[in-house]
C-alpha cells in the first residue's frame, strides 16, 4: 500500500496534531468530487480554518469530523461554471446517523491536476449520505498527514491515489491512539 510520496504515520498524533477547527460552513465546490471522481467532498473556505493550518504543507490529511444542521437562511441556489445547479438545504435532511462523528480524509491545496489558483479544503467524509448538505456546518480535527499534494497525468491515477488515501486513513483512525480522538 505504501507509495513513494507517503509519509510514515506515527503510532499516535504528533505535533502539530491534533488541530481542531471551529465551525466551518460547507460551501459549493467545483463539483468534481462527486461528479467526476465518484468521491464526494464537503468544501470549506480555507479562511475559516485556524491559523495553525497555514503552516501545514499542502497535501492529504486524515481525522474526524461532525456535521451539524445550520439554521436555514434565505433559499440559495447557485449555478456552477458547468451549468450544474446547487441547492443549499443547510443540512436539514441529514439524519442522526449522518450527524455522528465520522472519519475523514481531506485535501488542502491547489489541486495541480485541476490547476486551481487558490487553496481549497475538500473533506471526504467516509460515510454514505442520502442527500447533499450545502450550507450545513462541519467541525473537524486533523490528526495526521498522509502525503504531499501531487500532480497526475490521468483522472484514473488520481482516483486510485484517493482510494489509497482513504485506506490509509481508515487504518490509522481504527488504531486506539487515533480512535480516542473520535470524541470531538
Amino acid at each position: 500500500m505504501a507509495r513513494p510520496a507517503d509519509v510514515p504515520i506515527p503510532d499516535s498524533p504528533e505535533s502539530p496534531y491534533p488541530i481542531k477547527t471551529g465551525v466551518c460552513e460547507i460551501v459549493c465546490g467545483f463539483g468534481r468530487g462527486s461528479a467526476e471522481l465518484g468521491i464526494p467532498t464537503a468544501n470549506v473556505p480555507f479562511e475559516e480554518l485556524p491559523e495553525s493550518v497555514g503552516g501545514l504543507p499542502l497535501g492529504v490529511f486524515f481525522g474526524f469530523a461532525r456535521l451539524q444542521k445550520s439554521a436555514p437562511k434565505e433559499a440559495r441556489n447557485m449555478q456552477r461554471q458547468d451549468g450544474t445547479r446547487v441547492h443549499f438545504n443547510y443540512g436539514q435532511r441529514l439524519t442522526d446517523n449522518d450527524l455522528r462523528v465520522l472519519p475523514v480524509v481531506l485535501s488542502m491545496g491547489l489541486n495541480p491536476f485541476y490547476h486551481n489558483k487558490a487553496k481549497t479544503v475538500e473533506i471526504h467524509v467516509m460515510h454514505k449520505f442520502d442527500h447533499d448538505f450545502y450550507g450545513a456546518q462541519i467541525t473537524f480535527t486533523i490528526l495526521g498527514y498522509i502525503r504531499p499534494e501531487l500532480d497526475y497525468t490521468t483522472k484514473e491515477a488520481l482516483i486510485e491515489d484517493i482510494q489509497t488515501d482513504i485506506q490509509i486513513a481508515e487504518k490509522a483512525l481504527s488504531s486506539p491512539e487515533y480512535a480516542k480522538y473520535q470524541n470531538l
